[in-house]
């Protein structure tokens, strides 16, 4: 009997240590350009509101290589994506990438699906809106 709580107590163990990749594994985003123009690399002109949190995610780019091609194949997906028209499924992740011979760690939004049209309230950081 006194191995039934310690197989609950791993069980619990266990779980935690799987759920928080799990779930920060993928959030919904409104991409766009931000307005900010580019003087010099790394480029700030394009920012991704995550929905879940509220958080602008300022210099990032968009990796859309890993759309479903139904995704893909929406007329004008680019100008839809800069505008912020678009709700995109995916994640963040940070890419090593050499700029004029430095290193930076920059941010990337890896969509891998489109949600819905963005509403007005969630376009709010685009430049023109």
């Amino acid at each position: 009997m006194s191995c039934h709580p310690f197989a609950l107590l791993l069980l619990a163990a266990v779980s935690t240590g799987v759920a928080p990749s799990f779930a920060a594994a993928e959030s919904s985003y409104v991409y766009c350009d931000n307005g900010l123009r580019c003087f010099k690399a790394p480029c700030p002109s394009n920012s991704a509101l995550d929905l879940a949190t509220g958080t602008i995610i300022k210099g990032v780019s968009i990796d859309s290589s890993g759309l479903p091609q139904a995704d893909k194949a929406i007329t004008d997906l680019s100008d839809a994506l800069y505008a912020g028209k678009l709700v995109v499924r995916g994640s963040i992740e940070h890419r090593t990438q050499t700029i004029a011979g430095k290193e930076y760690s920059l941010p990337w939004l890896v969509a891998t699906g489109i949600v819905r049209t963005a509403k007005d309230s969630e376009r709010k950081h685009y430049s023109s809106h």
